[in-house]
């Protein structure tokens, strides 16, 4: 069963914590010092926020799957889709070892596709090549530059 996927920066994670958890009444599932994650089933979402200095406000939208078959599925459906899509295959990051690729839509707003493997120890973008846009050179959730580009925490 797929899950929605959406990501909000924050300026400060203390607040926002305070906040989504009485809105969502239960504590984050995943807590660090720059990121919180709830997974929720009511209704069926990855809601997941960061402080890592960038632009506060929706950062992405994503379609979390259960399965290798889910994930075909949806990869099937981003290759039909009237715009390009980024590969980046095996990352780590937003403290989780995933297969991800990304797509801009319409309005400019970057989705994500992944299948979670397991949690990582780090967030991840320490150089490991991991692009956030198809011309971008910089690694996973670096600086977001002017035009609309991929992060990669889920």
């Amino acid at each position: 069963m797929k899950r929605l996927h959406v990501n909000v920066a924050v300026e400060n994670l203390d607040q926002a914590i305070r906040f989504y958890s009485t809105l969502f009444a239960t504590k984050p599932s995943v807590e660090k010092s720059d990121y919180a994650k709830w997974m929720l089933d009511d209704p069926r979402v990855n809601f997941a926020i960061t402080a890592r200095g960038r632009a506060t406000g929706l950062d992405h939208l994503g379609i979390q799957v259960e399965s290798e078959a889910e994930l075909s599925e949806v990869y099937d459906r981003l290759s039909r889709a009237d715009a390009p899509v980024v590969d980046q295959g095996n990352v780590t990051c937003c403290y989780a070892k995933s297969t991800k690729s990304w797509i801009t839509d319409p309005a400019g707003i970057s989705w994500e596709t992944f299948l979670t493997h397991g949690d990582a120890t780090q967030y991840g973008g320490d150089g490991d090549g991991m692009p956030v846009a198809a011309d971008a050179k910089s690694a996973c959730c670096g600086e977001k530059p002017e035009k609309p580009a991929f992060s990669c925490c889920s």
